[in-house]
């Protein structure tokens, strides 16, 4: 008897796999605080250090179930293919995230230009990687990137992923700067619509909930890193209401283990509600699988399989299956990977 069940692999639409670097110095303060050692990190990184250290994240990703990932890199084109190297030592589908930024973080993570960036991501895909355009958010690009940046991904059918409405503070900029919050900015730029992902969306407002379920746009969730950053709570149950599609991302890499971000997910909904099963677990598996694919325009990935004779699902019905996986597992169930 087959003691496994195979399922779709999960889809880490979200990550800045340096950052794993930073594991374990929590230290205090905020999340600018925690910025400010981030960019310390960055500025460190080579192709070298690169390869090695996504190679070894990225088998990370591989074993906890996770089969695709979305690159979110601000580190440099020749560190970019470096990530994409590494993807590939780990046997780890990658889509490269190449961000844009106009003002602010380190030099290095600059584009003088539109022109500058749509040249480096033209430069990656004509070496057959797969790619996807990311103004890092609306503090880093200005309006008349994000117009460019919106026209172009749409023109060219490529999915566009953005940081927005992830601090307090990043609101409050935008609205001194813009007259409107940085989800309602980026519907007046042209940057919604169904390939379009939000990352974080933690102080995403009604209206501005309202504005992704009528684009048809996506939102990343990365529970466990809105949580060591502080950044505040996905309006889980909210988004529900809307019905609007969600996919998860190990973004800083704090943790890796796509159950429990899913968990974390139903567990947000569960505080915001007062009631249990606000996500039924097909639909956290669809989250952490179909919708991450759909986020980065994949149309296939590896599939992972699940040992039924783990001592968390040893004796589960089959029908309280997904249940009894997103509930109470951990990612030391998956045992390979196809």
């Amino acid at each position: 008897m087959d003691e496994t069940l195979t399922l779709p692999g999960f889809v880490d639409a979200h990550s800045h796999t340096f950052q794993r670097a930073l594991r374990g110095r929590a230290g205090g303060d905020d999340f600018w605080a925690w910025r400010e050692l981030m960019l310390e990190e960055a500025e460190r990184q080579t192709p070298e250090l690169v390869r090695r250290g996504y190679s070894e994240t990225y088998g990370e990703l591989r074993a906890s179930g996770y089969t695709a990932v979305g690159e979110f890199h601000y580190l440099g084109i020749e560190e970019a293919r470096a990530a994409v190297e590494a993807a590939g030592e780990a046997g780890i589908e990658i889509v490269l995230l190449l961000a844009a930024y106009a003002r602010g973080g380190l030099p290095r993570m600059r584009q003088e230009s539109v022109a500058e960036y749509l040249r480096q991501l033209e430069s990656l895909r004509g070496d057959g990687i797969r790619v996807g355009v990311a103004p890092h958010s609306v503090r880093a690009c200005p309006r008349d990137w994000l117009e460019e940046l919106g026209r172009y991904a749409e023109a060219e059918r490529l999915p566009l992923h953005v940081h927005a409405s992830e601090q307090s503070r990043e609101v409050e900029e935008c609205l001194a700067e813009h007259g409107c919050r940085p989800i309602e900015l980026l519907a007046r730029t042209g940057c919604l619509g169904p390939h379009t992902t939000v990352v974080h969306a933690t102080h995403a407002d009604g209206a501005e909930l309202d504005l992704l379920a009528e684009a048809d746009a996506t939102i990343c969730a990365c529970p466990t890193t809105e949580a060591d950053l502080g950044d505040g709570f996905l309006p889980a149950a909210r988004i529900d209401h809307r019905r609007i599609a969600l996919c998860i991302g190990s973004d800083s890499n704090v943790r890796i283990d796509p159950l429990e971000e899913l968990r974390e997910l139903e567990g947000i909904a569960r505080r915001q509600t007062g009631r249990r099963g606000v996500f039924r677990s097909e639909r956290l598996l669809c989250f952490g699988a179909d919708e991450g694919g759909r986020s980065l325009g994949l149309d296939a990935w590896p599939e992972i399989r699940v040992d039924l004779g783990h001592v968390c699902l040893r004796g589960v019905e089959d029908g309280d299956l997904f249940d009894a996986l997103v509930a109470g597992c951990g990612a030391d169930v998956v045992v390979s990977a196809s």
